[in-house]
């Protein structure tokens, strides 16, 4: 029989002894690597005894698909919103840090702020695959600054705009470059914001939906105009009315296109949503939930005062406030923290829990016939967990690049 050197001379990888998370259900079944993708095994040549160059007994764990936080602000002492002399070994950190929470890929997220920040920031954070150094850079997350002032949450109002010129022409001046840019969040209610999004989802860009003051026929319609994100569903939007139901209505529209799915950001940290509405809206709507930590500064560090963006924030226990105030201001949870929180808290599935936080950020991102799964073809980005889900190896390109 021909050996399999004749399709790549690559060597490959057998992942045995485990659970694989594949069509949405754990089975037990081999993984096949070779260069950096997931292979299909049937369709390789093979004698009796095998071909696998290495093998490697992963003693009864799960494989998932590597992690991706659509929504992360910063980490370890890092602010992607401040501009420095060296925003890429700031990213760097973070990237290599967050392996260790299973997370292969990455948004780095920018809240409100100042044009001369963004025209700082977003020209030095170029789109990059992962490896040993760090998770991959998937694209900017742009969380501002055309939001509601009434909603603004933490961020900081001096800097919150209009859309004045008829939406395009605003998000050039602001932003400078849209360049590398993966999502951006707007206040739908915002007048000329339906320019604003159908330019953005024109060129690729994924549209979210938050700080807003926003009801349910805005929401639908920024939908129609392609916005197919929520931020942090439930935080700095108006709260569920049962005449009114706003932006959380979307999750149960019918005015949502047929084939289209609206995806819902979640922080499950335990503090930023009551467990009973994390149940509330993962079981109306449980393809959609999409699990981001929305972690600033101070994730990994110890209590005390940090920075978001432009703004002074204290960190008191698992809590992130903006300093002299109550007001909740991102969170310090880690993704793995957030997938077991989300698990208990929900009831759902182990499947369910760990597509939240590979599956549905992919789809949102556009992302999922590379990322997020481990089907044929797919990106080797994969984590090994325990029972507990607790992340024990970290893989990218199928290299190892974190073990606990």
């Amino acid at each position: 029989m021909p050996s399999n050197k004749s399709v790549s001379d690559a060597p490959i990888t057998q992942f045995i002894n485990c659970r694989i998370l594949r069509d949405h259900c754990l089975q037990r079944e081999d993984l096949w690597v070779r260069d950096g993708k997931i292979l299909n095994p049937e369709k390789l040549f093979f004698d009796e005894q095998g071909f696998a160059d290495h093998k490697v007994d992963c003693g009864n764990k799960i494989i998932a698909p590597g992690f991706i936080d659509a929504q992360i602000n910063g980490g370890y002492g890092i602010d992607f919103s401040q501009a420095s002399s060296d925003i890429n070994g700031g990213l760097s950190l973070v990237a290599k840090k967050i392996l260790e929470h299973g997370v292969t890929s990455f948004c780095p997220t920018l809240v409100t702020s100042p044009p001369e920040i963004y025209r700082q920031v977003i020209p030095e954070v170029r789109v990059k695959d992962g490896g040993a150094e760090g998770a991959g850079i998937l694209g900017l997350h742009l969380e501002g600054p055309f939001i509601n002032e009434e909603k603004r949450g933490a961020h900081p109002p001096k800097f919150i705009r209009p859309f004045k010129k008829g939406g395009v022409v605003d998000l050039t001046e602001v932003y400078g470059t849209l360049d590398n840019v993966a999502l951006v969040t707007v206040a739908p209610e915002l007048t000329n914001s339906g320019p604003a999004i159908r330019e953005l989802v024109r060129r690729g860009i994924t549209v979210s939906l938050g700080h807003s003051m926003a009801d349910l026929s805005q929401a639908e319609e920024a939908v129609m105009n392609g916005a197919s994100f929520i931020t942090h569903l439930f935080n700095a939007m108006l709260p569920f009315h049962h005449r009114d139901p706003g932006i959380v209505g979307l999750l149960t529209s019918d005015r949502v296109p047929a084939g289209r799915t609206v995806y819902y950001g979640m922080i499950a940290d335990g503090i930023h949503t009551h467990p009973a509405a994390l149940r509330i809206a993962h079981r109306s709507h449980p393809a959609g939930l999409v699990l981001v930590t929305d972690a600033v500064t101070a994730m990994g560090l110890p209590a005390g005062r940090h920075t978001l963006g432009q703004q002074e924030i204290h960190i008191e226990g698992l809590h992130a406030y903006v300093a002299g105030t109550t007001t909740l201001s991102g969170s310090i949870a880690t993704m793995d923290m957030c997938v077991r929180h989300f698990k208990q808290a929900s009831g759902c599935s182990v499947e369910a829990a760990l597509e939240a936080a590979s599956l549905h950020p992919a789809q949102v991102l556009g992302i999922s016939h590379q990322k997020g799964t481990l089907d044929y073809g797919s990106d080797a980005d994969f984590i090994i967990l325990d029972d507990t889900l607790t992340v024990r190896e970290t893989h990218i390109a199928g290299q190892l690049v974190w073990k606990k």
